[in-house]
């Protein structure tokens, strides 16, 4: 009966929050952009402010990763975004063709349902709140309940840093009693226009079920490949960093570490000598128990945690110093825990014996799990790259860099965003990382420039000369004339 109420409570709480967030949405569609960006830069600067009481908030509730790590992802998802998005055009006219006569104008798409995760919580909402307002939406958080407090804690700065600089009120808005029955509603209410879902495989799934347009995110579950040629010392440095930041709690960090026979030892010993432990086979099947759950999804145990959490939860004993935790496998399959996705400092550990089967393997890990995200390679042969780029299933392929910051665009030049986009392989409806383009509409104002008489004669005279019907390149000089003398016509 209590979990009944709890249900009822959440349900109407959302009917509550859309109905706000609708109506503060109706207000933000008629601001200017110079408004929009006013709002956003004070969202900006609330965030920077409270950067580090927030990522301790994060720590502290949720016990995963690590408080300094996540000022640094609190810092971009705020900064970092907004440097990208600033010169966006987001409102009104965006692009005007007076050449070919086509105006595409920006449309809001309303109230935007943010699924927030537990691993980057205050990241997240701020990233999907910036984003969504300099689109011109609405947005209204389900909170994961394990990290409830900071999650509110976050939208209350940033909301009312947002209405301070002219935001309407209840634009920035989140539950505060999470339910699933409530966040259903929230998916499928008519009112909410797009879910934008960050969190494990069932809800994303439950996004794309809910009717209501989604752009979620499978698992990531990226190997990096270490080929012969690279700069090795610097590949493991980068990996190391990566895999340990923030304990590994972003999903585009590396999970396996894949080497070709003859570069096996160089990497073996570069890895040990940069903090890598190298689990001895029976510690790594007592570790592997504790990976994944009976029913195969990952033990939330393991999450985010330190070596030494992880070591002592096993049972078993590490080096003071040891970063990650090692184990080699050979295999890959849904019941082979290491080769899934573990959001925390472990990497399995492979080795073939030339790069096409180390690229045939890579393929293997990412359609077991990942498809569609991401995976890095450590190289310097061009060809290799471009082999890799043409086969492998991911949407960001990685080059030389860690694949934690390189994913979400901290260390390469894509879009920086904490929303990855998995493409159709990975069940996904982008590839893209999610910035405010992929939260609009564009309307496409178009005028005529042909008659339905200039088609018939185009086609007449394309099927007497035998030729393919285009009707770009088959004009006649009189047709071309009337084009060019109605185009002028228009533009005076």
């Amino acid at each position: 009966m209590i979990s009944l109420d709890k249900d009822l409570v959440s349900i109407q709480e959302v009917r509550n929050l859309i109905g706000q967030a609708k109506e503060a949405q109706e207000k933000l569609a008629l601001m200017s952009q110079e408004q929009i960006d006013k709002i956003c830069i004070a969202i900006v600067n609330a965030a920077e402010r409270e950067s580090e009481k927030l990522a301790k908030m994060a720590q502290e509730e949720t016990g995963f990763g690590i408080w300094q790590d996540k000022v640094i992802k609190n810092n971009f998802a705020s900064s970092t975004v907004w440097n990208y998005a600033k010169d966006m055009k987001t409102v009104g006219v965006i692009n005007e063709d007076k050449l070919n006569q086509v105006t595409e104008v920006a449309v809001p798409m309303g109230v935007i349902a943010g699924l927030i995760p537990s691993t980057n919580p205050t990241s997240t909402v701020i990233y999907k709140a910036l984003i969504s307002i300099k689109a011109g939406n609405s947005i209204v958080f389900s909170p994961h309940p394990n990290a409830l407090k900071s999650i509110l804690e976050t939208v209350r700065i940033i909301s009312e840093a947002a209405e301070s600089a002219g935001c309407p009120r209840g634009a920035i808005l989140s539950m505060t009693t999470p339910t699933l029955q409530g966040t259903d509603q929230l998916m499928k209410h008519p009112d909410t226009a797009l879910i934008l879902a960050t969190g494990g495989s069932a809800m994303v799934k439950a996004a794309y079920s809910s009717g209501t347009p989604a752009i979620g995110v499978g698992p990531g579950n990226g190997p990096a490949f270490i080929e012969k040629s690279a700069d090795i010392s610097n590949a493991v440095r980068q990996i190391m960093e990566s895999k340990t930041f923030d304990n590994g709690t972003i999903c585009a960090s590396e999970q396996s570490i894949v080497v070709e026979d003859s570069a096996r030892d160089k990497v073996v010993r570069e890895l040990e000598s940069q903090g890598a432990y190298f689990l001895p086979e029976e510690d790594a099947k007592k570790l592997e128990k504790f990976i994944m759950r009976p029913n195969g999804s990952m033990n939330p145990q393991i999450v985010g945690k330190s070596v030494s959490t992880i070591a002592k939860l096993a049972n078993i004993k590490v080096p003071s110093n040891a970063r990650v935790l090692i184990a080699n496998e050979t295999r890959v399959g849904k019941n082979i825990p290491y080769s899934r996705e573990k959001l925390a400092p472990i990497l399995a550990f492979y080795s073939r014996a030339s790069w096409q089967e180390a690229r045939d393997l890579c393929t293997d890990i990412l359609n077991n799990e990942g498809a569609g995200h991401t995976m890095t390679i450590h190289s310097k042969d061009e060809d290799i790259i471009r082999d890799f780029s043409l086969k492998i299933p991911v949407s960001r392929l990685l080059v030389n860099t860690p694949g934690t910051l390189g994913g979400i665009g901290a260390t390469t030049n894509i879009a920086p965003a904490l929303t990855l986009g998995c493409g159709a392989v990975g069940g996904s409806s982008t590839s893209d990382n999610i910035s405010p383009l992929n939260l609009m509409n564009i309307r496409r104002v178009t005028y005529g420039v042909r008659e339905l008489s200039d088609l018939r004669n185009t086609q007449k005279s394309s099927i007497d000369d035998g030729n393919s019907f285009d009707f770009q390149t088959i004009l006649t000089n009189e047709m071309v004339d009337s084009l060019v003398s109605r185009i002028l016509e228009r533009l005076q």
